[in-house]
């Protein structure tokens, strides 16, 4: 409630800050090359990396660069992945829902989802924002069949460069709300994995956006992701068994 009442305060200011930030920030390409292929040699592992823009790589030139391409060389020393992408820039929770409202199933083992930010500037209500990821991990579940669904943390926005204050705390708060009610939900779900994102976000280290990730960013992101998958991978292929 107290922040409710700060932003109601705050509205003509943030508002303001809002349309000059959207005006004048940056505009990143997505990152270029495959969204599908196999890599690897070791034990077979259907991926599907599902999100929004720094899940398509906006922040580096190419998708090798990317979390897509960085994740799937960490797996592949340890398995043969199959793996897609599915992404877009702008993506919210729910437009990811729309879009895979006609997609064709297609079991995999592994999901990795990273989505949040959009609904975040966007101010999307918490109550709404757990019951569309409720409905998309439904959709996901529905499509894939998978093991596991691996969901990356937001990144804290509270930190984000190009973001002024008051504006910048603002969505900073926003975001963590929405992550600590998700998380009440995903604690109840053995299927679920949440992934916080613990990754520096100093200026350095940020696309020249000042919003989405570098290439050390990325990097240590899929190495993240890919050390929880790989050691969780003997109790989840054994319970397909």
């Amino acid at each position: 409630m107290i922040d409710t009442a700060v932003r109601f305060v705050l509205s003509p200011l943030l508002i303001a800050q809002a349309v000059r930030v959207r005006r004048t920030a940056q505009s990143l390409p997505e990152a270029a090359g495959p969204r599908t292929g196999t890599i690897g040699g070791g034990q077979p592992l259907r991926l599907a990396i599902i999100g929004d823009s720094s899940a398509a790589g906006v922040g580096v030139s190419t998708q090798s660069e990317a979390l897509s391409g960085q994740l799937i060389e960490a797996l592949s020393e340890t398995f043969s992945v199959t793996w897609h992408l599915d992404a877009l820039t702008g993506a919210t929770t729910k437009s990811t829902l729309d879009r895979l409202k006609d997609a064709h199933p297609e079991p995999v083992d592994v999901i990795v989802v990273a989505l949040g930010v959009n609904d975040v500037t966007r101010l999307v209500p918490a109550s709404l924002w757990v019951s569309q990821q409720q409905a998309l991990l439904g959709r996901l579940e529905e499509l894939y069949q998978p093991a596991q669904i691996y969901l990356s943390g937001m990144p804290p926005l509270g930190h984000f460069p190009l973001l002024p204050h008051p504006l910048r705390w603002t969505l900073g708060r926003h975001a963590d709300r929405l992550q600590r009610r998700l998380l009440k939900v995903l604690f109840a779900r053995a299927d679920c994995t949440y992934v916080p994102f613990d990754q520096p976000l100093v200026p350095a280290l940020m696309a020249s956006d000042g919003f989405h990730p570098g290439p050390v960013v990325y990097t240590l992101w899929a190495k993240e992701m890919a050390s929880r998958i790989i050691s969780d991978w003997p109790e989840l292929s054994a319970e397909k068994l």
